[in-house]
């Protein structure tokens, strides 16, 4: 292995355009390989964020990247359902995952990966950038301080107007469509991380005519009573707040949640604290740092984002569409790997 962490991109779309841009801030990272299933494709994106002459290698197919013995890393950004067999394909080819979330399309899927990645010994982790952006790494630490006393609930909102289009991967079941995996992941993830997993679950919501979810409302109870109040939309763009109730205060996260720049803290008795901590580049920089200097450090998995945490997330947001009703999530067996 060179000093640099070297990077390799399966899914040259628009979250692994901002990944790339912002691996470019990160010490000791290098984007080396592209891989796609269109070799045009992955050389329009190696072409986009070539930086000083030094651009990254193309391939044609995942199988391809997988197989590239200079790349130490494989982010796998591709849809959903895809995540299973290329996390799988790369672990058994001795590389380290960055897998974006949700983390595959099935429990059943993150469960296998889970046990492949820690049965080869390589480090694997779901793309939960949330965790690591700067605002929520010191309300965390607020948290466990008790700056706000006992946390009894969490409310979370995160909602998109997807556009009216039955082919639109959002609607399409079989690309792992709807609310839950794309959005729900998020409010879902953020309870986990204040409660840890529920005890009991209650979804409600409605469904799109392809049997996707289009909203849905989640209450999660936890140990001692404390309450998360969820809800994903894939037909209004909610605001993105987020809020955590304590005995002693509240800490609100600016819109949208999922990547702030600060927060406000209220304490009983004390004026309202306005902090912002704004993120490195979009946001992307700080998980990718997690995986670079665990990967350098030789360790397998991330104390923020730990695998046990993707797959108590992955069991709320699957019973949640059980409840609903939505047509059942598949990992797709026909990607070629």
């Amino acid at each position: 292995m060179s000093d640099d962490i070297r990077w390799g991109i399966a899914g040259p779309g628009r979250i692994a355009t901002g990944v790339a841009l912002d691996l470019a801030l990160v010490p000791g990272a290098r984007l080396v390989a592209v891989g796609s299933r269109s070799q045009e494709r992955a050389a329009a994106f190696a072409a986009q964020h070539a930086t000083g002459g030094d651009r990254a290698r193309t391939h044609g197919s995942y199988r391809a990247l997988l197989d590239d013995p200079d790349v130490d890393v494989v982010y796998v950004a591709t849809p959903h359902p895809q995540h299973h067999a290329i996390a799988l394909a790369a672990i058994a080819a001795g590389k380290h995952v960055l897998v974006e979330k949700a983390f595959t399309a099935t429990l059943a899927g993150s469960r296998e990966v889970v046990a492949a990645a820690r049965a080869a010994g390589v480090f694997a982790m779901e793309a939960m950038w949330t965790r690591f952006h700067p605002a929520v790494v010191r309300v965390r630490e607020l948290l466990a301080e008790g700056a706000i006393g006992e946390v009894r609930s969490v409310q979370a909102d995160l909602g998109i107007a997807a556009p009216a289009d039955p082919t639109n991967r959002f609607f399409a079941p079989e690309l792992g469509g709807g609310g839950l995996l794309d959005l729900g992941v998020y409010v879902v993830a953020l309870a986990h991380m204040v409660l840890g997993p529920p005890t009991e679950v209650i979804a409600r919501g409605t469904l799109t005519a392809t049997g996707v979810d289009a909203e849905a409302a989640l209450l999660l109870v936890h140990e001692g009573g404390a309450t998360a109040t969820l809800t994903c939309s894939i037909l209004s763009p909610s605001v993105g707040r987020a809020r955590i109730d304590g005995t002693a205060g509240s800490i609100e996260l600016k819109p949208r949640f999922h990547h702030p720049h600060g927060f406000t803290l209220r304490r009983l008795g004390v004026e309202p604290q306005r902090i912002d901590l704004p993120p490195t580049g979009i946001g992307y920089s700080h998980e990718l740092v997690e995986v670079t200097e665990a990967v350098r450090a030789g360790r397998t998995e991330s104390a923020v984002m730990p695998l046990a945490h993707t797959l108590e997330v992955m069991a709320v947001l699957e019973e949640a569409g059980r409840q609903l009703g939505v047509t059942p999530w598949a990992e797709d067996a026909t990607v070629a790997v």
